[in-house]
This record gives structure tokens, sequence and C-alpha cells, in this order.
């Protein structure tokens, strides 16, 4: 799992370009959202076209895509359960 984690750190980097933003900034817990990362909703798409381009993951219901794209422990555990 720890190695999942740090895994989406780096793709999350690259296809959401954080330029000033190392894995090592990144805290597993931390919100992605608002105050954490501080991503939007443009950034939750790119998120979801990851998610189905390199784990096989599609989101459909948006409620649980706002409790999965909580932080990058969500997302991780997320992954771990429903990777085809």
């Amino acid at each position: 799992m720890e190695e999942l984690k740090e895994k989406l750190k780096v793709q999350l980097i690259a296809q959401l370009n954080l330029e000033d933003i190392t894995p090592e900034d990144i805290n597993s817990s931390d919100p992605l959202f608002g105050e954490g990362l501080g991503l939007d909703s443009i950034d939750a798409l790119e998120i979801i076209v990851l998610l189905q381009k390199e784990y096989g993951i599609k989101i459909e219901d948006t409620k649980k895509g706002k409790e999965i794209f909580q932080s990058i422990d969500t997302l991780a555990a997320y992954i771990t359960e429903n990777r085809k």
C-alpha cells in the first residue's frame, strides 16, 4: 500500500503539472482539495482519467468520487479494492 501511495503522488504531480511540489511534500492523509493540495474540479477530472488509464477504474458516481478523492490514503485504498 505504501508503494502505491508513493506511485500515486508521482502520478498526480505529473498528471496535474504540479511543478513546485515533490512527492515528499504530499502527506498521504492531507486533503487533496481545498486546504491540502488545493486541487479543483478540473483536477478531479484529470484524476478520473488517470484512474481509468492506469488502473482500469471508472468512477461514475460523483458522491462516491468525493469520498475517494479525499486524500492519497482514500485513493490508494479504493484502487487496492477495485483495481482490474
